[in-house]
């Protein structure tokens, strides 16, 4: 029961935190307007996040292993609702990139070790528990543009914060309320960094299947609007795009991790990520909306199903007692793909044109795949749960 209640606990506390930069990223013109911050300038403030997140998940987030997880648990917790009071009173860029530095960091100490803590709290559902850790992350997310248009016409800027800054207060002392499993002291990693993790070579397949999904998110995110403008499609169409691809991953990841779990993540992850680039191609070379979309509808379907085989493989293949290292070393590799991947795509639509650039991304994951499948090899048919036992409470 106790077990149960730190997981869902765990879970809001996600959600909660993922809404924070669902709202920011819908209230980027409401800054340009009312303080006068240029558009450069705020996407420093949206990188700035991303950065030191990716950070943190490299370079603190092992501290987890090393019976530190209710420590960073509570500190990254503490870092981001710091960050989110401060965004609600921030009116200047410098303020902004401190709220944002604050948030970040928060992020990147406590998500890894949040991670660590449902995978070895409940073993025989990792697929299931790492579906809802996406559910959770992708569904607040969604809901911080419902938040903010609730919120910010009636009661000014500050409010959407101050309502998640409390509300991730509240859950956090829930959290630490309940016992939370740690690393035995005699099972303590001597690494300081994850990046070791890297030599196990189904460690860095699963990673590698981690980049190919953020890839695609980080180049689908940034065009399908434009594209679908460029081609004269319908408003709705280019404005809900964004927000149908990942309505499958609320509702189908938890069924998906499952089904991940059983089939095995690496062969479900990547044959996902290969259906999923045979999309991509496809979104180059169609130039009739309506044909666009239906292939966008079976492309979500299939991401919804398939792509928690990341975080399901590594936490699979990943020593226990290194949960946390594994995860973030997971996590900042694909922070990192999404911000490079958004970017290229930008610059390559405006160069290289639409078809090229969806080639070029289609081309990118089939490699990442290929060469995930060779590092994997006969772990690649892995599937079931962990084999060691859960860390002590």
């Amino acid at each position: 029961m106790v077990r149960r209640r730190l997981l869902l606990a765990l879970f809001v506390a996600i959600a909660v935190k993922s809404s924070a930069y669902g709202v920011m990223f819908t209230m980027l013109d409401d800054y340009r307007e009312q303080f006068g911050i240029n558009e450069g300038a705020l996407g420093l403030v949206i990188a700035i996040g991303f950065f030191t997140s990716f950070f943190a998940q490299l370079t603190i987030a092992p501290l987890a292993d090393r019976g530190r997880s209710r420590q960073l648990i509570f500190i990254g917790l503490a870092l981001a609702i710091i960050g989110n009071f401060a965004m609600a009173f921030s009116d200047t860029l410098p303020q902004l990139l401190g709220s944002r530095f604050l948030s970040g960091l928060g992020l990147g100490c406590a998500l890894p070790a949040m991670r660590r803590v449902i995978i070895v709290s409940d073993p025989e559902h990792l697929g299931r528990n790492l579906g809802r850790v996406l559910s959770c992350e992708v569904g607040g997310f969604a809901a911080g543009p419902v938040i903010s248009a609730f919120l910010v016409e009636p009661f000014g800027i500050p409010a959407p914060f101050i309502v998640i800054g409390t509300a991730l207060a509240l859950v956090t002392l829930v959290i630490f309320s309940m016992p939370i499993p740690e690393v035995p002291a005699e099972d303590h990693p001597t690494e300081r960094f994850a990046v070791d993790l890297l030599r196990d070579r189904a460690v860095a397949a699963g990673v590698l299947v981690g980049i190919a999904v953020f890839f695609m998110i980080g180049t689908f995110d940034s065009l399908w609007a434009l594209m679908m403008n460029d081609l004269g499609a319908p408003t709705w169409m280019a404005n809900t795009g964004v927000t149908l691809f990942v309505l499958p991953m609320v509702f189908m990841a938890p069924y998906g991790g499952k089904f991940v779990q059983r089939v095995g993540p690496f062969r479900a992850g990547g044959f996902g990520m290969l259906f999923g680039a045979a999309c991509m191609g496809l979104y180059g070379a169609i130039s009739l909306p309506w044909l666009l979309m239906a292939v966008f509808l079976v492309h979500t379907l299939n991401d919804g199903m398939t792509v928690t085989g990341a975080g399901v493989a590594v936490g699979m293949v990943a020593p226990t007692e290194r949960q946390a290292g594994a995860q973030g070393l997971l996590g900042g590799a694909q922070t990192l793909t999404g911000g490079v991947s958004a970017s290229f795509a930008g610059v390559s639509y405006e160069v290289l044109g639409r078809t090229t650039t969806f080639a070029i991304a289609a081309a990118v994951m089939t490699t990442l795949i290929v060469g995930a499948r060779l590092l994997a090899g006969d772990r690649w048919t892995t599937r079931g749960q962990l084999t060691a036992p859960p860390a002590h409470v």
